[in-house]
C-alpha cells in the first residue's frame, strides 16, 4: 500500500507509517534548521540549532537513562490478540503482524530494569512507531506487571507516555487499561514507592486520562503537544479560538499540570535529584 491515501480535504498518513528517529545523511527540523543526523544522535536526538526534540523510542530512551545502556527487560515476549476479529482497511492480525515485522516490536511499550546514576530503577517506555503508541491489553498489562516488580523489590517507577490513545482495534478491551493501570497505581502509592511521568510528545486520548497525569510528579519534554482530546477537536466542540500554545509541555507547566520540563540532555539528572530528594539520599 502506498504510504499515503488521497482524500477530499488532502493527503493523510497512515499511522503506522509515520516516522519517529528520522533515517538517512540528514534531518530537517520543523523550524528548517538541516543537521547531520550522527550529530543529532550524539545530542540525544534534539536538534542542537533551535533545540527542537525529535521524537524517539524506547530504545534511545533507555540508552538516555540507563548506566551504560545495561538492563533486564520485563515481558519481552508478550503480544497483542485479536479478541474482537477486529477489520476496518486490513485485519487488525494482519496489521499487528506487519507492524512488528517493520519496528521488530511485540507491542507499544516495553519495560527495562536496570542502574541508573548507581540506582536501580524500573522503566517503562512507549513506542509511537507501534500503531501510534497505541494503548491496547498488552500495553496495560506490562505497565501493571512493572508496577508489580517496583513493588516486589522497592524499586522507583518510571513511565514514558508517547501516545495517541486507547487501541480502537480492541475496543473495551483497551479502555478497561485505564482503571488497570490506574489503581495498580494506587497499589504503588500505598507502599509509598516513588512514581515519575515523563509526558512525551505526543501524549494524548487516554493515555492522559490515565496513568500518564497521575505521577508524583509529572514531568514534560519541551514543546510536547500533552492533552486528551487535538486541538482541533477542542475547537470544534467550544466553538472557541484555543489560547496561543495550547496543549503543550509549556502551557500545561503554567496552568498547574505538570511539575516542570526537562531538557532531555538534563533528564536522567532530574529524575536521579528528585529520587535522591525523596528518598532522603545523598545528592550524587
Amino acid at each position: 500500500m502506498a504510504w499515503f491515501k488521497r482524500k477530499e480535504k488532502g493527503i493523510t498518513t497512515a499511522t503506522e507509517d509515520k516516522k519517529d528517529v528520522p533515517k538517512g545523511l540528514w534531518y530537517k527540523s520543523p523550524t528548517g534548521k538541516i543537521v547531520d543526523t550522527d550529530e543529532l544522535a550524539r545530542n540525544l536526538w534534539v536538534s542542537p540549532e533551535d533545540d527542537f526534540h525529535v521524537r524517539i523510542g524506547s530504545k534511545e530512551y533507555f540508552e538516555i537513562l540507563f548506566d551504560n545502556n545495561e538492563f533486564k527487560e520485563l515481558d519481552a515476549n508478550l503480544t497483542s490478540k485479536d479478541p474482537l476479529k477486529f477489520e476496518d482497511t486490513k485485519k487488525y492480525s494482519d496489521r499487528l503482524k506487519e507492524v512488528m515485522d517493520k519496528t521488530k516490536l511485540k507491542d507499544a511499550i516495553r519495560t527495562g530494569v536496570g542502574k541508573s546514576k548507581g540506582k536501580e530503577l524500573v522503566v517503562s517506555c512507549m513506542d509511537f512507531a507501534f500503531i501510534g503508541g497505541s494503548m491496547g491489553a498488552v500495553v496495560g498489562e506490562k505497565i501493571a506487571r512493572a508496577i508489580d516488580y517496583s513493588i516486589k523489590n522497592k524499586v522507583p517507577f518510571v513511565l514514558i507516555s508517547k501516545s495517541g490513545g486507547a487501541r480502537m482495534m480492541e475496543a473495551a478491551f483497551s479502555l478497561m487499561q485505564l482503571a488497570k493501570t490506574s489503581a495498580k497505581l494506587a497499589q504503588l502509592a500505598e507502599e509509598r514507592i516513588p512514581y515519575i511521568s515523563l509526558c512525551t510528545d505526543p501524549t494524548t486520548g487516554g493515555t492522559t486520562a490515565s496513568y500518564a497525569m497521575l505521577g508524583d510528579i509529572n514531568i514534560g519534554e519541551p514543546g510536547a503537544l500533552i492533552g486528551f482530546a487535538g486541538p482541533r477537536i477542542v475547537r470544534d466542540t467550544t466553538g472557541k479560538d484555543l489560547p496561543e500554545g495550547f496543549q503543550t509541555s509549556e502551557f500545561l507547566l503554567e496552568h498547574g499540570f505538570l511539575d516542570f520540563i526537562a531538557h532531555r540532555k538534563e533528564l536522567k539528572n532530574k529524575i536521579n535529584l528528585y529520587l535522591d530528594l525523596i528518598q532522603n539520599q545523598p545528592i550524587r
